[in-house]
C-alpha cells in the first residue's frame, strides 16, 4: 500500500507514468482477471433538482430539453439490453422526484425478472428508500463523492451537504449494496493533495467500484470558462486507485474517451475492467448532457455494443459472461 506522500509524488511526477500504468494493469490482471464486464446504461431522466456547478443537468439550466422515459419503456429498454447479452443494467438519472420510491420499486421488480444484476445511480435518498430498493433486488448503487475536500464540495454543490453524501454511502454499505463512488479530476480549486485524499477515502470506505472521470466544462454552467481536466492525471488517479484497491471494479469511463479518442482502451490497459455502454434510445442520448461532446450519442445500442466488443478483443481481453459482482474481499 502506498502512503499519502507516495500517492502525491506519483500524481505530481510524470516521469514514471508508463510504469505506474503497467503496474496497475498487472494488479488488475492478478486480482480480477482479463474479463471486461459490460453494463448497459439507461439514462431515464435528465430532470434534476440539484444545482451542481459542473453539471449540465443542473436545475438552473434552461437551455436543455428535459425528458423522462416512462416505466414501460425503461423496462423494454432493459429487456433489449439483456437480449443483447448485458448481465448488468445500470439505471441512471438526475435527482428527479417524479420517480417516487414506489415507482422505482416497481421498475426494479420488473427488471429483476429479466435475470440481470441491477445498479442504481439516482442520487441522494433516505435510508428507507435505499432499503426498499434493496429488498426488491437492487444489487449495486453508484453515488460519486466527486471531491473529499469539504470546502470545494460546498462551493460546487449549492444546497447540498457533504455529510449527507457520506451518510448515503454509509447507509448503502450497511444495507449490503455493492457501493460505487468516484471523483472528478481537474475541478477548479482542486489540489493534488485532495486527489490523494480522494484515493485514500475510496480505500477507507472499502468501495466496491470507483469511477474516475476528467472534469469537462459545460457551456451552460458557472464553470463554462474553466479549462478541462487532464486525461493523463485522471488516468493516474484511476491507476493508483487500482493499486490501492486491487480487487474492486473500475470502469473505463466515457468521459475519458471524450478527451482522448482511445481513452477507454487506455483505461482498460491501466487498471480498468468495466465498460458501461449506453443502451438508451438515441432520441434521448444527446439530451443527457452532463458534459458536452459525449461520444456515441447518435449510435444505436447494437452498434455501441459491437464497437466496444471489437475494441476489447483488439487488446487481448474478452467479454465476461457472469454478472460481474465485486471481488472485494475486505
Amino acid at each position: 500500500m502506498l502512503t499519502r506522500n507516495e500517492i502525491i509524488e506519483h500524481l505530481k511526477n510524470d516521469n514514471k507514468n508508463s510504469e505506474l500504468f503497467s503496474l496497475a494493469d498487472k494488479i488488475r490482471e492478478e486480482n480480477v482477471g482479463d474479463a471486461v464486464h459490460l453494463r448497459g446504461l439507461i439514462e431515464f431522466s435528465n430532470i434534476c433538482k440539484q444545482q451542481c456547478k459542473y453539471c449540465g443537468l443542473r436545475s438552473p439550466n434552461k437551455h436543455i430539453e428535459r425528458y423522462r422515459i416512462l416505466k414501460d419503456d425503461i423496462i423494454h429498454t432493459a429487456k433489449h439490453a439483456v437480449d443483447m447479452g448485458y448481465k448488468t443494467i445500470v439505471l441512471q438519472s438526475g435527482e428527479d422526484d417524479y420517480f417516487s420510491t414506489d415507482l422505482i420499486v416497481e421498475i426494479i421488480r420488473e427488471i429483476k425478472k429479466l435475470d440481470t444484476a441491477l445498479t442504481l445511480s439516482i442520487g441522494e435518498r433516505s435510508f428507507g428508500d435505499y432499503q426498499a430498493f434493496k429488498e426488491v433486488g437492487a444489487d449495486r448503487y453508484l453515488i460519486r463523492i466527486e471531491t473529499t475536500d469539504r470546502n470545494l464540495y460546498k462551493e460546487l454543490h449549492p444546497n447540498m451537504n457533504f455529510d449527507n453524501r457520506i451518510r448515503c454511502l454509509k447507509d448503502l454499505k450497511e444495507l449490503g449494496y455493492e457501493v460505487g463512488t468516484g471523483c472528478l479530476v481537474g475541478l477548479p480549486g482542486q489540489t493534488i493533495e485532495s486527489l490523494a485524499d480522494d484515493i485514500l477515502f475510496f480505500k477507507e470506505i472499502n468501495a466496491d467500484m470507483v469511477g474516475i472521470g476528467p472534469f469537462i466544462p459545460h457551456p451552460e454552467t458557472p464553470l463554462k470558462d474553466t479549462p478541462a481536466g487532464s486525461f493523463e492525471l485522471a488516468l493516474k488517479v484511476m491507476a493508483l486507485t487500482r493499486i490501492m484497491l486491487p480487487d474492486i471494479n473500475i470502469p473505463a469511463t466515457t468521459a475519458m474517451e471524450t478527451l482522448n479518442p482511445n481513452g477507454r482502451i487506455l483505461a482498460l490497459q491501466s487498471g480498468a475492467n468495466v465498460v458501461m455502454p449506453n443502451v438508451t434510445s438515441t432520441e434521448y442520448r444527446a439530451k443527457y448532457e452532463i458534459y458536452p461532446n459525449k461520444i456515441c450519442i447518435n449510435d444505436n445500442p447494437d452498434k455501441c455494443r459491437n464497437c466496444i466488443e471489437a475494441k476489447i478483443k483488439s487488446i487481448g481481453r474478452y467479454i465476461a459472461k457472469d454478472y460481474g459482482f465485486s471481488h472485494n474481499k475486505n
